[in-house]
């Protein structure tokens, strides 16, 4: 990436360069598998678990807590909390109409769920969570879609009182196997744009057999996010 870690831009709400696309592309998904982790082009409910139990590491699960699930597809997130037994209030945000539509089915039973396919319609949560949000590019040029994904991290801050994670596929993927219409970053420009920009709290798990990473920031509550970032050695 260049010329190194930039803050992204605030004004305005991210929207990725491919939209149209990326919509077509998960609803076709979507009508092939269903509410499945196929739907959302993952290969495995174990994968799919794994991600989840990383990107969770940024919630305190001994109390109850607001999550925002940018890039929700059909809710399996809000499932997986469901399943274990957390106290959480869930907003979901998805471009793909089909997606919320099945997702507000899929969680029908699950209390204090909204979904939406408005991103002004997310309020501030305790923490907000991002899953395989930066994976397809398609045909958009690498340095047009780094510009969405900066831009989408610091939407991600702006949600988040305590914290928020995402994750990525890896530059240290094989190369034989990586395909050019997906994104791969590089875990340590991410960790760095994350410790400089948002908060002196941040971890960089990619230790758990899978070709990405997940980028973890603990915010201070009341403080804003970029404030929070640098200060030197002390506390």
């Amino acid at each position: 990436m260049g010329d190194g870690p930039t803050t992204p831009a605030s004004d305005g709400l991210p929207v990725p360069p491919n939209s149209g696309e990326f919509v077509r592309f998960f609803t076709e998904r979507l009508d092939a598998h269903g509410a499945t982790p196929g739907g959302v082009d993952w290969n495995s409910d174990t994968a799919q678990h794994i991600r989840f139990s990383q990107l969770l590491r940024v919630c305190d699960g001994t109390r109850p807590f607001s999550i925002i699930d940018y890039g929700c597809g059909y809710g399996a997130l809000a499932r997986y909390l469901a399943d274990r037994g957390d106290s959480f209030t869930y907003q979901g945000f998805d471009l793909t109409p089909a997606m919320v539509e099945e997702a507000r089915a899929f969680l029908a039973d699950v209390p204090n769920v909204s979904v939406t396919t408005d991103p002004a319609e997310l309020r501030p949560a305790d923490y907000t969570i991002a899953s395989g949000l930066f994976s397809m590019k398609f045909d958009t040029p690498v340095d047009e879609w780094e510009r969405y994904v900066l831009r989408t991290i610091g939407h991600l801050a702006t949600l988040s009182t305590r914290g928020f994670a995402f994750n990525m596929l890896t530059s240290y993927s094989d190369p034989p196997l990586m395909r050019p219409d997906l994104y791969y970053g590089d875990p340590c420009f991410y960790f760095d744009l994350c410790k400089r920009s948002y908060s002196r709290n941040v971890a960089l798990f990619h230790d758990y057999d899978l070709y990405d990473f997940t980028v973890v920031v603990r915010l201070t509550v009341g403080t804003p996010a970029a404030a929070t970032a640098g200060g030197g050695a002390s506390s």
